[in-house]
C-alpha cells in the first residue's frame, strides 16, 4: 500500500523522489520503495526523515491509518 501521506508531503515540498532521497540521506530506490509500499519505513529512515524535516508531523506521515487513501493532485507522478 502506498504511503500517500509521504507522497503528498513530498509533493507539498515540490520535490522529486530523487531530491527527497538525497535530502533524507537514503538511496532513491529505497525512498521510492517506502513511498510505494514495497518496503516499510525503518526506524532509521524515520529518524533521518525527522532530522531532515523537523517540523513535519512524522507520526501522521508514517503511523497514520490514512496512508492507503491517495488523492490525485495535479497529475504529478514524480
Amino acid at each position: 500500500m502506498e504511503n500517500c501521506n509521504l507522497i503528498n508531503f513530498r509533493k507539498d515540498q515540490n520535490k522529486s523522489a530523487e531530491k527527497m532521497a538525497e535530502i533524507i540521506g537514503v538511496s532513491k530506490s529505497f525512498y521510492e520503495k517506502v513511498e510505494h509500499g514495497d518496503r516499510n519505513s525503518s526506524f532509521n529512515f524515520m529518524k533521518k526523515f525527522k532530522c531532515a524535516f523537523p517540523k513535519a508531523d512524522a507520526d501522521k506521515i508514517f503511523l497514520s491509518d490514512s496512508n492507503t487513501i491517495c488523492e490525485k493532485r495535479n497529475n504529478f507522478n514524480n
